[in-house]
């Protein structure tokens, strides 16, 4: 499907250029392109991503072992749990103030 990018009102060209490099980097065409550029033969890209597994495999199990020092327990919870939910019921709270979760720290009653 061709990007088709309309002017609006009183913008410049480069302001309509920059929003048309803007869609085709969501669209992933910049990418495709720049992959594309020369030519790469198919034991390269074997070679290539052979390597890059490992780095994956060690990304993923650090990423369980912090979650497990955190007290995450596992990766059952998938990223949301490391991607800022916060444990003990805290979420929605102004900042720095005191919730009645189990990690709260006991209250002053």
């Amino acid at each position: 499907m061709p990007i088709r990018v309309k002017t609006r009102g009183n913008e410049t060209a480069e302001q309509m250029l920059r929003r048309f490099k803007k869609l085709c980097e969501r669209e992933g065409i910049t990418k495709d392109v720049k992959k594309r550029q020369y030519y790469e033969k198919p034991s390269e890209i074997k070679r290539r991503e052979s390597m890059r597994l490992p780095q994956k495999l060690f990304a993923i199990r650090a990423e369980a072992a912090a979650a497990a020092v955190r007290g995450g327990g596992g990766g059952a919870r998938g990223k949301s749990a490391a991607a800022g939910g916060r444990a003990g019921g805290a979420r929605g709270k102004r900042p720095g103030a005191r919730s009645s979760g189990p990690r709260s720290g006991g209250s002053r009653a």
